[in-house]
């Protein structure tokens, strides 16, 4: 089933590797003396990664007026976007590709050897079967045949609520969004969800919006959706008239469908209906034959996040013909089974989805893009192998410490917070005391056994692999969450934190340099790991995480008049945000990027605050790691490090309205003004634009 991504989602953070910075004159040192340091380059580096942070800056800018131009500018002005990316950064990126060429070496051996364990053969089987395209090549379209002779007999609801729940059974998607999660007031046992969704295009506004950038796109959609059914058989009028139909159709969806931000409202997606109560819902469509045709045909718990969708999808669905509703459900099924076909088909995905909605200007190699199928299929089976190489057993204990550091940083500031009573902040301290911890990977492997993968068909392979996952999450509703599993693979570079558990994880694909290595100076691994650390943490204190308890119940434990200075600091932080330009016209969507703006000036706080703590144990008065740079400054520019980013100009517009982060320069800038300490260590002057008189505290 499909993961409801936009209600609780990691720090989708890019952060950075052995880190860059320029400085301001140390104590005792002419500011002539140090600038001719700088320019020079002969300052002495006392730690061998100081050479890469100091080559990143660019030194004729003011920290005090830009500090991502400062901290990122070097990089920027000597590096260039790989033609087969959208967005490349010094941390998330670098680490990926690492990674990612690690899993191939991995995953070719298992192909050409893949022994007698099981879990090796199934990853070295799938693996080669993806990179096997003239097998592919030869198969077509046929595996989809039987499916598209289901399409070809739906007369009506009943038809189209099956197909659609054998293509989700596929996670191809179709009518709405299902994923099983734990309960939001009783976060001990699982229920499904159903929500809005059934597009094509990445959000409802693309079909609603009077941009005109955005109708562009949309009428380049049409036609690429005339594209495909063409490859499926369609002549050129008939193609034409379906994609017409399609887009109709999914309008409709969107018309219905809540703004991204809206759905950040836990409380208001919290609707929860048995059996019975969906079908008094929308009494003309047949539950009963979507989920047995998806897998689930006993499912009573039932969540409708947006009960409002599903009766506009009654109501269209009632209304449409059933050419359009084949129209749009074949189109669904090669938009979501496309990688497993032949190469023309991935070719015309990529080439609107790639390079027309964001600008990429070459596919990705066939061995990238086979990693990356072969993760998303066994993704911890995979993880095994990457962990043997790839974690060194003290990186969990070095992760542990740092954790605890910012832990206790958040603790000791609650006390400072003059806005909260001792009620609340009593409270607040049982919640954090309460988050547990996941470093590096699972105690226990998933097991894949039940997984059939056959040699040779990658069709097969793939939606095998879908049904696998669909059934291993349907087995979960009605019973007892488990907590301790993982919602990320460990060769993943990101983390979380996970509301419903009030948990963090850390897999070790992010715990790799140069976001974080057990030699790194403190002040880097603080400063660059340590603020991810912060940030998640601080997320469970944000506008979305502060609504669940110490057990991750979806309940008001503040204090009403708490609450409310809560929503005032929480809206100029929105205000804040919502005054940065990204182009012009173009503003941050503060109410969208919210959660995570919170999290980023508090996870910053929190972690230089962990930092001076390890400098008064740890410190011992050891000389700057990255002189001319101070360890305080070193820490800044680690965190901005972070978010040196390159992007194409179409992905920016697409993150603007999809991603609910700012933008990589404001990760900085705008998090980097609302933290005093900042300022204080560069030494701006009041009124700066690093350093404005007013600013917004929540944390």
């Amino acid at each position: 089933m499909s993961t409801i991504k936009t209600l609780f989602c990691c720090a989708a953070l890019t952060l950075v590797p052995a880190l860059a910075a320029g400085a301001t004159p140390e104590a005792g040192e002419s500011p002539e003396a140090a600038a001719d340091e700088r320019e020079n380059g002969t300052a002495a580096a006392a730690h061998p990664a100081a050479a890469e942070v100091l080559a990143a800056l660019d030194r004729t800018a003011d920290p005090c007026s830009d500090f991502y131009r400062y901290a990122c500018g070097g990089w920027l002005d000597s590096t260039e976007l790989p033609g087969d990316q959208t967005r490349w950064t010094r941390s998330f990126s670098v680490i990926r590709e690492e990674n990612r060429a690690e899993l191939r070496d991995l995953l070719e051996d298992a192909a050409a050897n893949p022994g007698d364990d099981p879990d090796r053969r199934r990853i070295g089987h799938y693996y080669a079967s993806c990179i096997d395209e003239a097998a592919i090549e030869k198969a077509g379209t046929a595996p989809l045949a039987p499916v598209l002779a289901e399409i070809a007999a739906v007369e009506d609801a009943a038809g189209a609520m099956t197909v659609a729940g054998k293509l989700q059974r596929w996670n191809a998607g179709g009518l709405f969004g299902a994923a099983v999660l734990p309960d939001f007031k009783d976060p001990g046992t699982n229920i499904a969800f159903l929500i809005q969704g059934g597009l094509g295009m990445p959000d409802r506004d693309y079909y609603v919006s009077d941009d005109p950038d955005k109708q562009r796109l949309l009428a380049a959609y049409r036609v690429h959706v005339a594209r495909m059914l063409g490859l499926l058989g369609a002549d050129a009028e008939t193609a034409a008239a379906d994609a017409d139909r399609v887009l109709a159709f999914e309008a409709a969806l969107a018309e219905a469908s809540r703004p991204r931000q809206d759905l950040r409202l836990p409380e208001k997606l919290y609707n929860k209906l048995d059996r019975k109560g969906l079908e008094e819902l929308t009494p003309s469509l047949p539950w009963g034959a979507f989920l047995t045709a998806i897998g689930g045909p006993s499912i009573i718990q039932i969540n409708v996040a947006t009960p409002e969708f599903f009766t506009a999808l009654e109501q269209r669905i009632a209304a449409s013909t059933p050419e359009d509703l084949r129209a749009y459900l074949r189109w669904h099924a090669v938009h979501g089974l496309a990688d497993a076909f032949p190469e023309r088909f991935v070719v015309a995905e990529f080439d609107f989805y790639g390079k027309t909605l964001s600008g990429q200007q070459e596919i990705e190699p066939r061995w990238k893009r086979c990693v990356g199928a072969t993760e998303g299929a066994l993704g911890e089976s995979v993880g095994k192998l990457y962990v043997a190489r790839r974690f060194a057993g003290d990186s969990k204990a070095k992760a542990l410490e740092m954790i605890a550091d910012i832990e206790a940083s958040f603790e000791g500031n609650l006390p400072h917070l003059a806005w909260m009573d001792d009620a609340t902040r009593s409270r607040a301290l049982e919640k954090l005391g309460a988050i547990g911890n996941k470093i590096g990977y699972p105690d226990q492997w998933r097991d894949y056994s039940a997984m059939k993968v056959a040699p040779g068909d990658y069709f097969a392979n793939h939606t095998a692999a879908s049904a696998f996952e669909t059934d291993r999450q349907l087995r979960k509703v009605g019973r007892p969450v488990d907590r301790d599993e993982w919602r990320m693979t460990p060769q993943t570079v990101n983390a979380y934190y996970n509301p419903l558990q009030n948990e963090i994880a850390f897999p070790a694909g992010i715990l790799q340099p140069p976001m974080f290595h057990r030699d790194f100076p403190a002040a880097m691994n603080y400063g660059a790991i340590g603020a991810v650390v912060g940030h998640e943490v601080t997320h469970g204190f944000d506008d979305q995480g502060r609504k669940f308890d110490p057990k991750g119940t979806l309940r008001e434990w503040w204090e009403p008049a708490v609450a409310e200075k809560f929503e005032t600091r929480a809206q100029c932080v929105d205000d804040f945000y919502s005054g940065l330009e990204v182009a012009p016209g173009v503003n941050v969507n503060g109410r969208l990027t919210l959660g995570e703006n919170i999290a980023d000036i508090g996870g910053v706080k929190q972690a230089h605050q962990a930092y001076r703590r390890w400098q008064e144990r740890d410190g011992n008065g050891a000389a700057p790691a990255a002189p001319p740079l101070t360890d305080e400054q070193l820490f800044f520019v680690a965190y901005a490090q972070v978010w040196c980013s390159l992007s194409t100009p179409e992905e920016d517009r697409l993150r603007i309205t999809t991603d609910p982060h700012s933008p990589a320069k404001f990760r900085v800038r705008g998090t980097l003004t609302q933290v005093p300490a900042f300022a204080a260590a560069f030494q701006c002057a009041e009124g700066a634009p690093m350093n404005p008189e007013q600013r917004c505290e929540v944390w």
